[in-house]
């Protein structure tokens, strides 16, 4: 366990729990976190992994606030870098990964899910989206790519153009998410389902999974995200001027 992720094992299965209060939200520590978790859990051997979060939420998407306070544009090129790489690192996950989502999951918090094999999330009034045109951001080619293999290519464009989030029981209903059920229960459903799957013959289920997710793993090349193009846009005036009337509102 570190002071980001903690780490919990059931078996052959080890849950990985964002453990930034109170929203985690994503800078470049708990990213960096999350990805020494990953690489430490498959080099422990596990054949299963659960990434929850806290409670009512979670991850509220990359830390905002924190990311305002940057100077320069090498900052955010490494802070927003750290970000893509964890991403890249759970859909390259050579095992399978379950999201728990026991609450919200906006922006950064839902690419994450997306990330993952399957998506278990809390029942109730949590929501789950991509709101990036909300504040004045492009969605990056690749990542408008995941949202656009779960829920289709048309859905994908309605969502995506206005920063649509999606609450619990219409995120199922548009298979944006797999499961709901009761929030107490969302890591505990998660790991039944890992173990369903694990049942299977290992090695035909994962060169399957593997097959299934290239596309998934190619959506997140740096090619595909553009990155130097996504921070030209997080500097411009309208964009900034969003985001601090975000915090501002979220202060409130």
């Amino acid at each position: 366990m570190t002071a980001l992720i903690q780490c919990t094992d059931h078996g052959a299965i080890r849950e990985l729990k964002l453990a930034r209060p109170p929203v985690n939200a994503l800078n470049p520590a708990l990213c960096l976190a999350l990805d020494e978790a990953l690489r430490q859990a498959l080099a422990d051997g596990v054949d299963g992994i659960v990434l929850a979060g806290g409670p009512k939420v979670f991850s509220a998407g990359l830390d905002v606030p924190y990311l305002l306070t940057l100077d320069g544009r090498d900052a955010l090129v490494t802070a927003w870098g750290t970000f893509f790489a964890v991403a890249r690192s759970l859909a390259a996950c050579p095992v399978p990964i379950v999201a728990a989502m026991a609450g919200h999951a906006p922006a950064g918090g839902c690419v994450l899910a997306l990330c993952c094999d399957y998506r278990v999330m809390a029942s109730g009034p949590f929501r789950i989206g991509l709101n990036e045109t909300q504040v004045g951001l492009a969605v990056p080619v690749g990542i408008m790519h995941l949202m656009q293999r779960v829920v289709g290519q048309h859905r994908a464009e309605r969502l995506l153009i206005a920063g649509e989030m999606v609450e619990a029981e219409r995120a199922h209903a548009i298979g944006l998410v797999d499961e709901l059920v009761d929030i107490d229960h969302v890591a505990l459903r998660a790991r039944a389902w890992l173990e369903t799957l694990l049942q299977l013959p290992r090695k035909p289920m994962l060169v399957t999974r593997a097959n299934a997710r290239a596309d998934l793993v190619a959506a997140l090349h740096p090619d595909c995200i553009q990155l130097d193009r996504f921070i030209d846009a997080w500097r411009e005036p309208d964009t900034q001027a969003g985001l601090r009337a975000l915090v501002a509102k979220l202060g409130k």
